[in-house]
């Protein structure tokens, strides 16, 4: 079904056709009819079918026809306000919104944190007709009150399920708070968790739902493969299929931000164009690393997570999961990136042997049987062998450490028998009673029968401070006493 028959108009159906679009999509045919006739609804559908266009061309559609209507030249104002999770996103439908209306008289701002927000409130003030916004940005708008959307028309909520699990489900009730209850409130999510459905229930009035295909399955046009793989050879699989197979276009996924900018580093010295986009860039700097990655001078883009529901890259050859999803649904999510618009591509994932337990959930939550396997033109010998060597030096090791501590436990004991025997031998010398007497004329002084001098006790504990002829005798050096509250050392 072409475009024209399912009831849009002539100057946007031109801009659609001069984007290089000739039929609409299964989710576009389904959703816009419903939407140009006014009613609010809940549009289900995989990552990559062309869920953006299906809520911006009736959006366009309806802003055009009231605009001809309306022959008075008036300030514009908001009438429509799209939410979106991450900034990539917002500046890609603000893009898409440019590309279809070029032929019309609209006006899109997008407005998302991380760059001047003076410049936003310039433009609004100026006047715009459609709002792209990310949560937290536009919440800083409506605090300073740089923003009005009374008189709102349309609101769209896209990529629902992933606004949730960002932790914008508040912002977003704070925001539908203040808008207009008269409106036409379209949600738009790859997913349907009960969190998204109990907000449905409160800000849309009767929707009808359209859903394609499986809730939970990846678009039939990605092809899925899973490899084994020892963490630690990981990267050198990575490099052979760059090299290797025509991967001319390929986005691989990491975990954390520390990893991508890893990865990237790693394949920019192999003499792989890389470059990486994650949370810690600024927005000129994810902006700049996407561009020139469209533009083909960076053959890899590591990306993580935040960036998974932002990235729409016309002719993505390749999507490589570098590490497995901690959540199943981010798994689709990745994948939909490639396949798009009815194309195909291929989907790699490599997986250690601590990373089943994530591939088990994706199994769960698709619903397939995913068998792991072994990469064929890639050299495993290496790691086979690599394993059995580290299983006999573990082996090894692990003799060689019950052994050293055995060695410690006997020179611990020993050290402290040894300390045992000293300590005793210190105190008995002090319990050993000494005698003393007196001179007749009484007294404090000791004195013995040879005129004065000391005389030895009965036990014949004996200390003369004089020698042989009447030199004083040195005395002995005294052991320095050891501290009790220090344990004697040993190699433990």
């Amino acid at each position: 079904m072409p475009f024209k028959k399912i009831g849009l108009s002539d100057e946007l159906v031109q801009g659609i056709l001069a984007t290089g679009y000739t039929a609409p999509t299964e989710i576009q045919s389904e959703v816009i009819p419903h939407a140009i006739q006014g009613h609010d609804i809940i549009g289900c559908a995989q990552t990559g079918t062309g869920k953006t266009a299906a809520f911006v061309l009736p959006i366009l559609n309806r802003l055009t026809d009231e605009k001809a209507k309306s022959k008075s030249k008036r300030k514009r104002f908001v009438q429509a306000l799209i939410l979106t999770p991450t900034r990539e996103l917002a500046v890609q439908i603000e893009e898409a919104i440019a590309e279809y209306g070029r032929f019309l008289h609209l006006k899109a701002l997008s407005i998302y944190g991380g760059v001047n927000i003076q410049r936003q409130i310039d433009k609004l003030r100026r006047g715009v007709d459609i709002v792209v916004a990310t949560p937290g940005r536009l919440m800083d708008h409506m605090d300073r009150e740089t923003i009005n959307l009374s008189r709102l028309k349309v609101f769209v909520i896209d990529e629902a399920d992933r606004m949730f699990d960002m932790g914008f489900v508040n912002d977003v009730k704070k925001i539908v708070s203040v808008l207009p209850e008269k409106r036409q409130t379209l949600l738009f999510s790859a997913t349907m968790p009960e969190a998204v459905r109990k907000l449905t229930e409160g800000i849309q009035n009767k929707p009808i739902k359209i859903q394609i295909g499986k809730q939970h399955n990846p678009i039939e046009t990605v092809t899925q493969h899973i490899y084994r793989m020892q963490r630690e050879f990981k990267m050198d699989l990575l490099m052979h299929m760059l090299k290797e197979e025509q991967m001319y276009s390929t986005l691989i996924f990491s975990r954390t931000r520390y990893g991508a900018d890893k990865i990237s580093r790693r394949l920019s010295k192999a003499g792989i164009k890389s470059v990486a986009i994650h949370s810690n860039r600024t927005q000129a700097q994810r902006q700049q690393a996407l561009d020139g990655f469209k533009q083909g001078k960076y053959q890899v883009m590591v990306a993580t997570d935040i960036a998974a529901r932002g990235i729409d890259v016309e002719g993505l050859s390749h999507v490589i999961n570098y590490d497995v999803p901690t959540y199943a649904e981010d798994y689709v999510h990745r994948i939909g990136r490639t396949g798009r618009a009815m194309q195909t591509g291929d989907a790699i994932t490599l997986v250690s042997s601590e990373e089943h337990k994530y591939l088990k959930k994706i199994e769960e939550f698709t619903g397939l049987k995913m068998k792991p396997k072994r990469y064929l033109g890639f050299d495993h010998r290496k790691i086979d062998k690599t394993k059995e060597d580290n299983s006999g030096h573990e082996e090894k090791e692990s003799n060689h450490k019950t052994r050293s501590r055995s060695e410690k436990a006997k020179k611990r004991r020993k050290s402290n028998a040894e300390t045992s025997n000293w300590s005793d031998e210190r105190q008995s010398k002090k319990k050993r009673p000494t005698t003393r007497s007196n001179s007749e004329g009484g007294g404090k002084k000791r004195s013995n029968s040879q005129g004065g001098k000391k005389k030895a006790n009965s036990q014949g504990n004996k200390r003369n401070d004089q020698g042989p002829g009447g030199k004083k005798k040195k005395r002995p050096h005294k052991k320095r006493r050891p501290n009790k509250k220090r344990r004697p050392l040993s190699d433990d």
